[in-house]
């Protein structure tokens, strides 16, 4: 029986299980069998939380939740279930108690804020021709482009969703600063971070897409977070 714990990955706005694709094949390379990548519906953040607090319930060991994007935010609402041993932050939303993604982001704008749009169903999506730019600058074009067919768009509304009880400030914690990040700005991203006295911050020359142009730092930070909790 492996002494590694579960890893679960949850994807962000704009996401979907497999941009995780490149840190699973990473993980995998390291010896992590049990991983699991959660596919939210982004309706709101308490189907999202849910949704991830139904995976978690289904490992009976310790897990380490990651989340990349607003996914920091899912992670932030469902990480106080017991069996859940670590939280790492992927350059993302890491709310307090009555905070929603929306409110921090009106604090300091993103960068590619002209980009995102509504669609009549009151779903907001990033404007196709300006995805790579504002998502992903550090990917080639081929593997932005499949990015933004793949992803899933966020109801509106969901952006406004409050953190009830933050688990960062009850569980340990890593982070990722993305210092070309488009999407959350990066000023955002060090405040949250500096808040949570994470175990290890880490920043890197990246794009809001680290997950997938920088695999490799990322799943290091994966993987320090895992050996903490073990340990190790």
């Amino acid at each position: 029986m492996s002494d590694k714990p579960a890893i679960v990955l949850v994807h962000g706005f704009w996401g979907g299980a497999a941009h995780w694709s490149k840190v699973i094949t990473e993980l995998h390379r390291r010896g992590y069998e049990d991983l699991h990548a959660v596919e939210n519906p982004l309706t709101s953040l308490a189907d999202d939380a849910e949704r991830t607090r139904k995976m978690v319930r289904q490992i009976s060991g310790p897990v380490v939740l990651v989340g990349h994007s607003y996914g920091g935010a899912v992670i932030t609402e469902a990480g106080t279930l017991p069996n859940v041993a670590g939280l790492v932050y992927v350059a993302a939303f890491a709310p307090d108690a009555g905070e929603s993604p929306g409110g921090i982001s009106q604090e300091l704008p993103l960068a590619a804020f002209e980009n995102i749009a509504p669609d009549s169903d009151g779903y907001l999506w990033v404007r196709p021709e300006k995805f790579r730019e504002s998502f992903a600058q550090d990917l080639t074009e081929d593997e932005a482009r499949v990015m933004a067919v793949t992803r899933k768009a966020p109801l509106a509304s969901t952006f406004g969703d409050a953190v009830s009880d933050p688990a960062w400030r009850t569980k340990p914690c890593w982070y990722q600063v993305s210092t070309q990040d488009h999407m959350i700005h990066p000023d955002n991203e060090r405040r949250m971070a500096a808040r949570m006295d994470p175990r290890k911050a880490v920043e890197l020359d990246a794009s809001h897409a680290s997950l997938a142009s920088q695999p490799g730092p990322v799943t290091d930070l994966i993987e320090a977070a895992a050996n903490d909790v073990a340990g190790r």
